[in-house]
């Protein structure tokens, strides 16, 4: 089983310790697609979500919480790509 992709997600807090970090926890999957799925269950939670590839897969991608929900929604990368890849054809 090869995982090629994670989703990070803020952990809701547990307990009465005022001002604790903001606690995440990491999901791996092999695909994009169950990534996604994940993802859009986690946000569905008002959680914040991140999401990226694992090295060393290429290309390598991150998306921001900012972008998840282009991510999810209509499957289209918007332009996130790792930089260093270039387009043929």
């Amino acid at each position: 089983m090869v995982f090629t992709w994670y989703v990070t997600f803020e952990v809701h807090k547990r307990g009465a310790l005022p001002k604790r970090r903001s606690p995440r926890e990491t999901r791996t999957f092999e695909t994009e697609t169950q990534a996604k799925n994940f993802a859009r269950a986690k946000s569905n939670e008002g959680l914040i979500v991140y999401a990226g590839t694992i090295n060393p897969s290429i290309p390598r991608r991150l998306i921001p919480s900012s972008e998840i929900s282009h991510w999810i929604e209509d499957g289209q990368d918007r332009g996130i790509l790792d930089p260093d890849s270039e387009g043929t054809g």
